[in-house]
């Protein structure tokens, strides 16, 4: 596969979960948001839920960093591969992380969790998300 097709491929794989991310709060807000929360006392707990789980991030960064410093000097090499492979897969499981504080403030609709408080998690959740983005360095 060239670099171009991986560099295509890894973009939208970006884009999808991005939209993985942001889906199931946008539909259990549709779903639910109208309705009367189950547990309100715990509306502060779930929202400082969601800013803690944002430093799960912390140390999936640094080993999708590495693997970017990796692939760098790998380009033109015979181990090029093999590094596009170690950076997808890096950054694949760093995408969970990205994504939790989204999923919980899913889960903050359910205790009436406010809404510039959603509205937070899932923009912490896309600036996470788009610290996972290939650089153009890369191309």
């Amino acid at each position: 596969m060239s670099r171009p097709e991986v560099r295509r491929r890894l973009s939208v794989a970006w884009w999808c979960q991005l939209g993985l991310t942001l889906s199931p709060l946008f539909l259990v807000n549709l779903l639910f948001g109208d309705r009367e929360p189950l547990l309100p006392v715990l509306q502060m707990p779930m929202f400082i839920a969601g800013l803690a789980s944002m430093f799960l991030s912390l140390r999936l960064f640094g080993g999708y960093k590495r693997a970017l410093v990796a692939t760098e000097a790998a380009l033109d090499g015979p181990e090029e591969p093999a590094a596009w492979e170690a950076l997808a897969n890096s950054r694949r499981r760093a995408f969970l992380a990205a994504g939790l504080p989204a999923w919980i403030a899913a889960l903050g609709v359910f205790v009436g969790l406010n809404g510039v408080a959603l509205f937070l998690l899932a923009l912490s959740s896309v600036v996470l998300l788009y610290l996972y983005r290939i650089p153009r360095q890369l191309a």
